[in-house]
């Protein structure tokens, strides 16, 4: 059932604390975390405590909740000094969910990734 934690998802045992995690941001409905394999200086992940397969998946099923994932992606971005602030010295970041396999999803819980303090070339790879 959407919602309910499952079982085999890593990111539910980490919500439950049976997985350490370095948690950078803990909410009511979010739990942000540092990405074990980072691909830039910053690079945490913000992901719903429900689980949800997907972000589209999380967006009709929980449209709020998935507006709190934004949001706290972007009280990542400003605490770990990389949100473009006027006068600031962040230089920006990216903010991505991936979509299935095809696309680098390899844990099935939404979630998305808050990458910067480094240029980041589009398109990546």
């Amino acid at each position: 059932m959407a919602g309910e934690p499952q079982a085999d998802c890593l990111f539910c045992k980490i919500v439950a604390g049976d997985v350490p995690a370095t948690v950078v941001r803990d909410t009511e409905t979010t739990l942000a975390f540092r990405d074990i394999n980072p691909q830039a200086p910053t690079h945490v992940l913000v992901i719903p405590k429900a689980h949800h397969q997907d972000a589209v998946t999380l967006a009709v099923e929980a449209p709020q909740i998935a507006a709190d994932v934004l949001r706290e992606a972007a009280a990542v971005a400003e605490e770990e000094g990389i949100a473009v602030a006027e006068g600031g010295p962040g230089t920006g970041y990216r903010v991505v969910f991936n979509t299935g396999t095809g696309a680098g999803q390899t844990v099935f819980h939404a979630h998305a990734h808050v990458l910067g303090g480094r240029g980041l070339n589009w398109p990546p790879g």
